[in-house]
């Protein structure tokens, strides 16, 4: 009986999918396909069936973990293209100078009006001229120890031999790692003086002559050798630590002392895209109060969705992993486009990694 009533279901679903949006048996039998970039495990895995299901396109989702590999995919690309792009905040100003991003068609997606008004009009896109936000988040220390109080850990307890107590790895990502160097050494996270970025440059080469120096990571794999006692601490993306901690709650998360970065990861449209039509039905998909609410509770990032955010519990809420509190807001930034200063992280970041 319970089969037979969850085979009616279904079939009403489809039925009534088919129904309001429009999707042909053409559309279903032969799907378009819509390729999605994204960082690694950062959709829920039954809303690429649902998307198929209400729009008739189908999903692909390609992975990367660090923002330079992004960039490096869209700039190597020969025969493969991707539609939708989706990149965090710091970068969006350089993928349109390098021209690997178009213009949205915004009347194409009239979801657009569920986002909070933070997020409209921000500094990285006036306008909402070539991005769409879809999460945000922060960046701290996830670590292994429920003596240390969060609110006491800064970048250099790294190098305090009574507090650290295993291997560590610090994030794979430039523009990150050298603007929380910054923090650590009491600077502008988003200076762009040479002298401090060369300052930014010895913290981190002197954290790599520490013997419990893991390497750099991105911010899934740091998380996996945390939770298999590998590591001890890491620096990660606030949902990846509340994936950790919601595996083993012996785990914990602090924003440092020194300060930290909130970051929007938004949505964009790509310049050698094939199927723009299909890219703005998959943005104004995860715009949907529903979709988006689902979104944030199944990856653990806060939602920039106010349509969403009123169908989330208070629990997801007002837990400070996903939600930071006043005080952590306090310490934090949005990291700038360092604009021509871009090429001065980008050679700093090859002398930390070669050195």
């Amino acid at each position: 009986m319970k089969k037979l009533v969850s085979h009616i279901t279904v079939a009403m679903v489809l039925l009534a999918t088919g129904f309001f949006c429009g999707c042909d048996k053409k559309s279903q039998q032969h799907p378009v396909t819509v390729t999605v970039l994204t960082y690694s495990e950062y959709i829920a895995p039954e809303m690429i069936t649902d998307f198929q299901m209400k729009t008739g396109y189908k999903l692909q989702i390609e992975e990367y973990e660090a923002q330079e590999e992004m960039i490096n995919k869209l700039q190597s690309a020969k025969d493969k293209h991707y539609d939708v792009v989706i990149a965090s905040d710091v970068v969006i100003q350089q993928m349109i100078h390098l021209g690997l991003i178009a213009p949205l068609d915004l009347d194409m997606v009239p979801n657009k009006v569920n986002i909070a008004d933070q997020f409209k009009n921000p500094v990285y896109d006036p306008g909402n001229n070539f991005t769409l936000p879809y999460l945000w988040g922060t960046t701290g220390i996830l670590y292994r120890d429920t003596a240390l109080d969060v609110n006491s850990i800064s970048y250099n307890m790294l190098f305090n031999p009574k507090q650290v107590k295993g291997k560590f790895c610090l994030l794979d990502e430039s523009r990150s790692m050298l603007s929380m160097a910054l923090q650590a050494k009491g600077l502008n996270a988003n200076s762009v003086k040479i002298e401090d970025i060369n300052k930014a440059v010895e913290w981190i080469r002197e954290i790599k002559r520490d013997p419990n120096f893991a390497g750099f990571k991105g911010s899934v794999s740091a998380k996996d050798k945390v939770i298999s006692k590998e590591n001890w601490a890491a620096i990660v993306f606030n949902g990846e630590a509340m994936d950790a901690i919601a595996e083993d709650p012996t785990l914990q998360y602090a924003i440092p002392a020194e300060g930290s970065f909130m970051w929007v990861d938004a949505m964009t449209l790509s310049s050698h895209a094939q199927n723009s039509d299909g890219a703005h039905a998959f943005m104004n998909y995860i715009l949907d109060a529903q979709n988006g609410a689902k979104l944030a509770t199944t990856i653990n990032f806060a939602t920039p969705n106010s349509a969403a955010l009123k169908l989330i519990d208070d629990k997801f809420k007002q837990n400070r992993v996903i939600n930071p509190t006043r005080e952590e807001i306090d310490r934090m930034v949005f990291l700038r486009d360092p604009g021509a200063a871009t090429k001065l992280f980008d050679d700093a970041w090859s002398i930390v990694k070669a050195h």
